[in-house]
């Protein structure tokens, strides 16, 4: 493969790497140092692992003469967010051995694992292939974890969402030997000179993450449109009759870089039910063969299908695809389902969603949600579904056990859906500090005392009750998808916030900026003043999105400075 320009750095280490082995192992091996290498940082990306140190306590150390506290996050790959039971609870007793004793839900359907220590990798990765669960995959220039409708209802249509993120994920997963040799203490196999090892990524993998969404139109639980491929199941009933095939969502971007933006995906085929794996790798292998390979920060899908043009990357699919693809379907409105509280699956038994602060499960004060989760799915051998708002699933209780469970939760201090308002069952936020190195700004950290002051003001002007989407990053790589929500908080420097208004409830449209630089401090202002616009105007029923699209965001944005002319952020 040739590339256009120089390639960046990270190509010649994947070229190098001997399809992800590098120095991996003997690196880890090497506890003379707690650090890897600029190339074992990339290639770790693949096996699901990220490089770092504690940024709380950096600054202090370095005038102290001291090394940083360089520590590992291990993200798993978890298809469709399904765990049974006992692979749940025995992840739960190895955050305990070999990480920071937290287990922490992504906005991937999937779980984290922070503040790990060299000498506890190849141990944590080890036992989490020991539970028949894997991490290849979890971070890196691949397809990452394929989510889906979370919701464990009993019927064809979640049935086939689910298999087909089965199935994507096995086909699309990497097929080097080199994850059970590192991890897993496999021999390396001699498989001669003619052996494909990726038959689908070849030696330079992709351009970068790659991102896929199954799901459907009534129920757009997971932001199916900010993913790089969204496959939208289309049902006459109970019926699948096809999907389709949407490309080019994504929503990392960098402040002051318009050459970089979010985007959400467009439906541009339609393919039939038993199309659904060619589809895909097709979509892949567009990518993989146009993707930017010279600049990091250009070169996923979105840019290709946005730069390159719709009709380009219709027929340039279809070549890949092997004939032409018919266009995309009608589609019914966006929707989404509140799989929180207890839900009937359809077959006798129930399931209960459980809201989980920014995904964080820990034992925090009167909330001891690590050990109430514990507890019940250890006595009830509940299945477990991670959802895309990090929030959690248990499932397959039966209705006579509902009571007993919703006690023993409560008595755990465990909030219940009943127990939350609307916006703290609905605000999203990223990891951010100390653990994560691209953070600018705080987000879980500040989340709980900034939604107390977001629910005052809801109530003061009266509409605590609507539904309001907030999503909080640290950094504008979008991992929380800031720029879909009815408002987005996206970190631009040390304690301060950049504002987006005007999104929707449903993910199918990209929010606006507003304001620039606010103090953490000063957010809350910022927001009294729009929302007390959005209630004197709005319409019954209406979302702070929807009415913001309605208004007008610069209509919403002027009336706003009136008010806030105190305020140096406001020009």
């Amino acid at each position: 493969m040739t590339f256009g320009g120089k390639p960046s750095g990270n190509e010649g280490i994947k070229e190098k790497s001997d399809y992800l082995r590098g120095t991996i192992s003997a690196e880890l091996d090497d506890l003379s140092t707690p650090q890897v290498s600029d190339a074992t940082y990339e290639l770790l990306k693949f096996h699901g692992s990220y490089f770092g140190y504690d940024r709380d306590t950096a600054t202090e150390r370095k005038k102290a003469g001291l090394e940083k506290e360089y520590e590992f996050m291990v993200r798993m790959k978890c298809p469709a967010g399904r765990l049974t039971a006992e692979q749940y609870l025995r992840l739960d007793e190895l955050v305990g051995q070999y990480a920071n004793n937290t287990l922490r839900i992504t906005t991937r359907e999937t779980f984290q694992f922070h503040v790990v220590l060299k000498q506890s990798m190849k141990p944590l990765i080890g036992e989490i292939n020991k539970a028949l669960l894997s991490t290849l995959g979890g971070c890196g220039d691949v397809n990452r974890n394929v989510i889906t409708c979370p919701a464990p209802i009993k019927d064809n249509i979640h049935a086939v969402l689910e298999a087909g993120a089965y199935k994507l994920a096995a086909h699309l997963a990497p097929k080097t030997h080199a994850y059970h040799e590192i991890w897993c203490g496999e021999e390396k196999l001699n498989f001669g000179p003619d052996k494909v090892i990726e038959p689908i990524y070849g030696e330079h993998y992709m351009p970068r993450k790659f991102k896929i969404a199954l799901g459907q139109p009534e129920d757009n639980c997971m932001d199916m449109m900010t993913n790089d491929l969204a496959l939208i199941a289309l049902f006459n009933g109970q019926e699948l009759y096809g999907y389709n095939v949407a490309l080019g969502g994504g929503l990392g971007m960098n402040h002051n870089n318009a050459a970089t933006y979010p985007r959400l995906a467009t439906p541009l085929a339609f393919v039939k039910p038993e199309d659904l794996v060619n589809a895909a790798e097709s979509v892949v292998k567009l990518q993989r063969d146009h993707g930017d390979r010279n600049d990091r920060k250009h070169a996923r899908l979105k840019y290709v299908v946005q730069e390159k043009g719709l009709e380009w990357t219709k027929k340039t699919l279809d070549g890949y695809f092997g004939r032409e693809m018919e266009n995309a379907k009608p589609m019914p409105k966006f929707a989404v389902v509140d799989h929180q509280g207890w839900n009937e699956q359809g077959d006798g038994k129930w399931f209960l969603g459980i809201p989980v602060s920014s995904g964080r499960i820990i034992d925090r004060g009167e909330e001891c949600i690590k050990t109430g989760l514990r507890e019940v799915i250890k006595e009830y051998k509940t299945p477990v579904i991670l959802t895309a708002d990090q929030n959690i699933i248990l499932a397959d209780i039966p209705a006579g056990e509902k009571r007993a469970i919703t006690e023993k939760l409560k008595k755990h201090g465990i909030k219940l859906r009943e127990d939350l308002s609307e916006v703290y069952r609905n605000f999203i936020a990223c990891v951010a500090l100390p653990t994560c190195g691209k953070a600018l700004a705080e987000a879980e950290r500040v989340k709980l005392p900034l939604v107390s002051e977001i629910e005052k003001l809801m109530v003061k002007h009266q509409v605590e009750k609507e539904k309001i989407t907030i999503r909080m990053a640290g950094c504008p790589n979008g991992c929380p998808r800031p720029y879909v929500g009815d408002i987005g908080i996206v970190g631009r420097m040390p304690d301060h916030y950049v504002i987006y208004i005007g999104g929707d409830f449903e993910g199918t449209r990209l929010n606006k900026k507003v304001f620039d630089k606010v103090p953490l401090a000063e957010v809350p202002q910022a927001l009294d003043s729009m929302l007390g616009i959005y209630a004197k105007n709005k319409n019954l029923s209406e979302g702070f999105g929807d009415f913001c699209e309605r208004y007008g965001v610069e209509a919403v944005l002027s009336e706003a400075k009136k008010e806030l002319t105190n305020y140096k952020w406001v020009n």
